[in-house]
């Protein structure tokens, strides 16, 4: 029994100092919010503070987000307007339950991660069009007028309104919208009361004191007489399973977004997606039967419960329970609130739910249009027409995005060479054949083309208009030179279905000469130099105009931050291996990576850390030895290199010396596998790396905390970087 009581008390202790006091806060922010959601949903108040109590303590107690806070949501005020106005609000309430019935059923069938397949931006311009369907609605409350039925009328009746504008109701809205604008300003001690409770509290203040004759919020009765059962349609039932649909969906849909969106806010347990379904069901059938609005996961309620510390599900619980409190007791100072005061706060959150970092994304992205005409449609028809608009037109166009084919076909090389390149990216179908018959029919007769092809999926038809051209072209004198660097292969094509294949990550400058299928582009052209000028070819074709954009700023001189010294082999390419660009890193390369101690040697070496040093301002050093190197093996061959590499070798003499004495990074090297030359490569880098360190130039900047010295090898065999200290080698996982 000692051991219970000691492992509850921890918790209880973090309840009281987490939960409690932020659900106290999470229920300051929810009590305006879920008034003023029931008064745009065209509800009855309390029905708003009935989904608030049940939100929060059955979504919290069985949802599958432990941080997230449930209740009436501003994403759902549209669609019950428009139930409560075509079926009834008894009738509503019976949807509610229907929706919660179905939620239940998608828990269960475990389907809750399939409703996260809806695009982002889809959802973002519903929520936005939403917001600006509730400014235009509570506008003309908050100007002394009467809301109309749809939006167009609300943009129509706008002049009259504004025209006709009662000045009291005005000022106290206005109130509302300037605390709320003002409120993240203040500092950070003001703040802890939240911006709307703090709003409409002033307002309801300003209200009374000046004895203004303005519409106050009217309740029919206390919290438990605005408990009752849902009603049975007359008729119309098409409308209630459609609306038992929209409400479920775009409850689902918003509930799990939200959870996904709470998820990155704390470390704490991960939502579970299918438990979060069944909670946000069950709220939704008791909240139904009682007589409240929909039940949804809200992102400001839950934000506010993560931001103010809370740690588990008994703050949302909490949170539900003071709603209910306030509700049954404490009623009458809800009819004290002017009806402008909750327009004013509708209006902003109206506002705010069209937010700019999403229209930015939205830009940038290349979904702005999805967007805009999603919000529209949303505005203007209704939420399920607009939505499902919107999802068709974001599927349109990843539909067109896969399938569309990059395909240029431009003249290249030195005038008058008849040289043609003809490119092709992507995924080519017969969807993209009148493109490709465009951009193959703008190519000479006679030219010497060379025809790129990158592609993941490739398809007969695509296939056969390449090899028709081919056939023409080459009998009218010309000559075409296939080069397929994706995995899709003409030859596949008139013999298999087409298959997709990952595109070619092939970057212009790192696909080897010898792995491409290249022909000469003109078979006069003598063999000395092919290869190199096809490459240069292909770089002014491919690359040159992205090289220029990474130039831009190096034209008038260079600010590298690490010189790095390594060895001349082929193999080793540094800016691949430290994915570096122009610019990054000032490269020294000799056979062996080695830093001659001896000046009379060779002076490049010195010349080089002068000039980085002194000059450029480099911040560190790097020495990269590699696997399989030259020079080691040479070093210990029975007989040493002769000429000049002998010579220049006998400046690794102290580092075959270190590797026979038995050096620390050789064992290293061994025990983790290396044979005898490449151990004695990764030897040889901690030896040049010590004759940095005791380097005049280079010590005096080490020991003025300017440069650092590190020592890399790369395993061509495995392609891993690893690094290497002056005592062992460290292997990446």
């Amino acid at each position: 029994m000692h051991l219970t009581a000691a492992a509850r008390t921890p918790a209880l202790r973090d309840l009281i100092r987490y939960d409690l006091p932020a659900s106290l806060v999470v229920f300051l922010v929810a009590l305006p919010l879920s008034l003023g959601i029931a008064i745009a949903s065209d509800a009855p108040v309390m029905a708003g503070l009935i989904a608030a109590v049940i939100g929060g303590i059955v979504a919290g107690a069985l949802g599958g987000s432990a941080l997230q806070v449930s209740g009436p949501a501003a994403g759902l005020t549209v669609v019950v307007a428009e139930l409560v106005a075509s079926v009834g609000w008894k009738v509503t309430c019976l949807i509610t339950v229907g929706a919660g019935i179905l939620q239940i059923v998608f828990g269960l069938s475990r389907i809750a991660q399939s409703a996260l397949a809806i695009a982002p931006v889809v959802v973002h311009a519903m929520l936005a069009g939403i917001g600006v369907t509730i400014a235009l609605q509570q506008i003309h409350v908050l100007l002394g007028a009467t809301s109309q039925s749809s939006a167009i009328e609300n943009v129509l009746a706008l002049p009259g309104s504004i025209s006709s504008v009662q000045l009291p109701e005005l000022l106290i809205g206005g109130l509302v919208i300037v605390t709320m604008i003002v409120w993240p300003k203040l500092p950070a001690g003001v703040r802890k009361i939240p911006g709307p409770l703090a709003a409409i509290t002033l307002a309801t203040v300003v209200a009374l004191i000046a004895g203004l004759n303005i519409d106050r919020i009217t309740l029919n009765g206390d919290f438990f007489d605005a408990i009752s059962l849902p009603e049975l349609p007359s008729g119309n039932w098409g409308a209630v399973a459609l609306g038992v649909v929209t409400v479920a969906l775009i409850a689902s849909v918003e509930s799990l977004l939200s959870a996904v969106a709470v998820d990155k806010m704390h470390t704490g347990p991960r939502c579970d997606f299918n438990r979060e379904l069944l909670g946000q069901g069950s709220a939704n059938i008791l909240s139904g039967l009682a007589g409240g609005l929909p039940v949804t996961g809200v992102i400001v309620r839950s934000s506010t419960n993560v931001a103010s510390g809370a740690r588990t599900r008994a703050s949302a619980v909490l949170h539900g329970v003071w709603v209910l409190v306030f509700a049954v007791l404490l009623t009458g100072l809800v009819e004290q609130i002017p009806m402008a005061a909750l327009a004013g706060l509708l209006v902003m959150i109206g506002v705010q739910l069209v937010k700019i970092a999403h229209i930015t994304m939205a830009r940038r992205t290349g979904d702005l249009l999805v967007y805009l005409t999603t919000i529209a449609t949303v505005v203007f028809l209704n939420l399920l027409e607009g939505v499902a608009i919107g999802l068709a037109l974001a599927v349109i166009i990843v539909v067109w995005r896969v399938v569309r084919a990059g395909i240029t076909s431009e003249p290249f090389g030195a005038p008058g060479s008849r040289q043609w390149a003809v490119r092709i990216t992507g995924s080519m179908s017969f969807l993209s054949l009148p493109r490709l018959s465009k951009a193959l029919s703008i190519v000479p007769g006679g030219a010497h083309v060379t025809l790129t092809i990158d592609a993941d999926f490739l398809d007969n038809a695509a296939g056969e208009m390449i090899a028709d051209w081919r056939r023409a072209h080459e009998a009218g004198g010309g000559t075409v030179a296939v080069e397929e660097l994706g995995k899709a292969r003409l030859a596949d094509a008139p013999v298999a279905p087409p298959k997709r294949h990952p595109v070619s990550s092939t970057l212009v400058g790192f696909t080897p000469w010898k792995e491409k299928s290249r022909s000469p582009v003109d078979p006069a052209e003598p063999a000395t130099l092919r290869t190199l000028k096809s490459g240069i070819a292909e770089y002014h074709r491919d690359a040159a105009d992205f090289m220029r954009e990474l130039m831009t700023g190096l034209s008038d001189g260079q600010d590298p931050d690490t010189l790095f010294l390594t060895c001349s082999d082929s193999r080793l390419v540094p800016n691949v291996i430290t994915s570096s660009g122009p610019g990054d890193l000032f490269t020294v390369r000799n056979v062996g990576n080695l830093v001659p101690t001896d000046a009379s040697t060779d002076v490049s070496v010195a010349a080089a850390l002068e000039f980085a040093v002194g000059h450029l301002g480099v911040s560190s050093i790097v020495v990269c030895g590699h696997s399989g190197c030259g020079a080691m093996n040479g070093l210990l061959a029975d007989t040493p290199p002769a000429g000049a590499v002998g010579e220049w070798l006998a400046n690794a003499t102290p580092s075959l010396a270190a590797f026979r004495s038995g050096h620390p990074a050789g064992r290293s090297a061994a025990e983790a596998g290396y044979g005898p030359a490449d151990q004695l490569a990764i030897v040889n880098v901690a030896i040049q790396v010590q004759t940095l360190q005791r380097h005049p130039l280079v010590g005096r900047a080490i020991a003025d905390g300017m440069v650092r010295v590190v020592g890399l090898f790369f395993d061509i065999a495995s392609a891993k970087v690893i690094e290497v200290s002056t005592t062992a080698v460290s292997i990446p996982a």
